[in-house]
């Protein structure tokens, strides 16, 4: 295999049993799964890529809708049950003044703006 990128809980299996050999964590810091595997950045590599994930709405849906999901979403997100099952997996949440809508839809602007010239750089097109 000449390249592997994937899930920290996935790596994780694959390193164990000497499939592969990691060289890096693409996250800015280093994964709780992974604590030996330095990131890139540590290793001198301005570069960060994760795995995120959010809720998205069509166009119009109505706020009260949005707000009840997000409440609902961020309180189970806090439960004990689910903070361990998402540590099992390698998944961090994010900080609470990170969960908002508004921060969301920002927070995907940024990604675009951020990825938009490596992908056309790159020759990628979705199909």
């Amino acid at each position: 295999m000449d390249y592997f990128c994937t899930l920290s809980a996935t790596a994780r299996q694959q390193i164990d049993g000497k499939l592969i050999k990691a060289i890096a964590i693409l996250s800015r810091d280093r994964s709780a799964m992974l604590p030996e595997l330095a990131s890139a950045r540590e290793q001198g590599l301005d570069f960060e890529a994760t795995t995120w994930f959010g809720f998205f709405f069509p166009k119009g849906t109505p706020e009260p809708i949005i707000q009840k999901l997000h409440d609902a979403t961020v309180a189970a997100m806090d439960t004990p049950s689910v903070q361990e099952r998402l540590k099992e997996v390698g998944a961090v949440t994010v900080a609470s003044e990170r969960r908002s809508p508004a921060y969301l839809q920002k927070f995907v602007l940024s990604e675009i703006e951020k990825n938009a010239a490596p992908i056309k750089a790159a020759g990628l097109a979705m199909d």
